[in-house]
């Protein structure tokens, strides 16, 4: 089966999470890079006051037997789609295993191509005048101390893009005036025609 490597920034996070878990169920693999930009629909604050009311939540005679709860992007996204999935079954266990989440781009999936999923683009689904903001932005009020270390990386990476492109378009350039100066025009036009 295809594994399939989707960009999760600007995405909804219950849309996106649903057609995972359908394509998982179809037994395809998935990877979704980038998790800490994916957006839920709602003010800033109200999502927030959810996630920690949510984390209150608790066993009463003793703690480590759960709810269990996370404060990275992608294990909140993982614990989405695994709502989801009906993980308890050997279907939907194989399914989980075969998704693959991460906070940031790993240095493996950089020249890889990442996709999107139109139906779940924020841009696309949520009216323009309505609230969002991303689970990256909450949980790093929450808890989650990583969201610099994967700015800087991703700074890093485009200044490494940039460096590729100007040095792709300076070649170019450069091949398109050595055709100009060593091939006569007129003598192609006889070839064309």
């Amino acid at each position: 089966m295809p594994t399939y490597v989707i960009d999760g920034k600007g995405h909804l996070m219950g849309r996106l999470a649903s057609i995972c878990a359908k394509e998982l169920l179809e037994g395809k693999k998935i990877i979704v890079v980038r998790c800490e930009k994916i957006e839920k629909s709602g003010s800033h604050i109200r999502n927030k006051l959810k996630f920690i009311s949510r984390s209150k939540k608790r066993t009463t005679t003793n703690p480590k037997r759960g709810p269990f709860h996370f404060k990275t992007p992608s294990q909140v996204f993982w614990k989405s789609i695994r709502g989801m999935l009906p993980h308890k079954t050997f279907r939907g266990s194989n399914a989980l295993m075969r998704l693959k989440l991460y906070d940031g781009i790993p240095s493996g999936l950089n020249d890889v191509k990442k996709l999107i999923v139109p139906s779940a683009l924020r841009i696309i689904k949520l009216a323009p005048h309505r609230k969002h903001t991303s689970i990256g932005k909450i949980f790093s009020e929450l808890g989650w101390n990583k969201q610099q270390i994967i700015q800087e990386k991703a700074e890093n990476l485009k200044t490494i893009g940039k460096k590729f492109w100007q040095k792709k378009y300076k070649l170019s350039k450069q091949n398109k005036e050595y055709f100009y100066k060593n091939f006569n025009l007129k003598n192609l036009k006889v070839f064309i025609d």
